[in-house]
This record gives structure tokens, C-alpha cells and sequence, in this order.
């Protein structure tokens, strides 16, 4: 008599695999800025620029905050509405000048090099 199969636990995870990746990623820009972007949701094809910080500190703070504002509406980043657009381009302007008044200080001519989120 053939004896039954035996299935594996499967892949045994540890505090590395439980923790989650950050949907949001930072890129080099000009005159050493620091480019904010989160991967591609719903119907978007390319990643969506998020914000321009002068330096990395900001560039993670501003991370921080829109993880936080993302988990309160999650559904702002599939919005392909004009009112959703909107409301996301709003969002993203208030959390950037929010870092930008709340983190390090910077001397202006970092700041005039930064170009506003497409």
C-alpha cells in the first residue's frame, strides 16, 4: 500500500520576511537632490514622482509621511478621476512643504534648484 505524500511547511519566515517594503523609493536629481517616487499602482505604467527634497534626510522624511498619509486613503494612488488627481496632487504638496518647513534647514540656493512634482 503506496503511503500518502507528505506536504512541507513551506518556507519558514523570519523577522526580515514579515516586515514590508516600502512602496516608495528615492532616485538621484540634479544638483544633488533627491528624487521621491512610489512604484507603479493600479492602472499607472511608470512610477509616480512624488517630490523633489534637496537632501536624503528630507527625501526620507517625506518617505515617512506619505506612508502614514497613504495608510489613512489608500485608494488615492489608483485614482485615475480628475477630483482623485486632485486630491493626491494636494496631498503631495502639503506633505513636501510640510518636510521641508519641519526638517533640516537648507540655504536657499538648494531650494531654487528643486522643480516642482510633475
Amino acid at each position: 500500500m503506496a503511503r500518502p505524500v507528505r506536504k512541507g511547511k513551506g518556507k519558514q519566515s523570519n523577522k526580515r520576511d514579515r516586515q514590508s517594503k516600502s512602496d516608495y523609493f528615492t532616485q538621484p536629481g540634479k544638483r544633488g537632490a533627491v528624487i521621491v517616487l512610489r512604484k507603479p499602482i493600479g492602472n499607472r505604467a511608470t512610477a509616480k514622482v512624488c517630490g523633489v527634497m534637496p537632501t536624503r534626510v528630507h527625501a526620507k522624511m517625506l518617505m515617512s509621511q506619505l506612508e502614514r498619509a497613504e495608510s489613512v486613503v489608500k485608494d488615492l494612488f489608483m485614482e485615475a478621476t480628475d477630483d482623485g488627481i486632485e486630491a493626491l496632487e494636494a496631498i503631495l504638496s502639503a506633505c513636501c512643504k510640510e518636510v521641508l518647513d519641519k526638517g533640516p534647514k537648507v540655504r536657499q540656493e538648494q531650494l531654487e534648484g528643486l522643480e516642482e512634482p510633475a
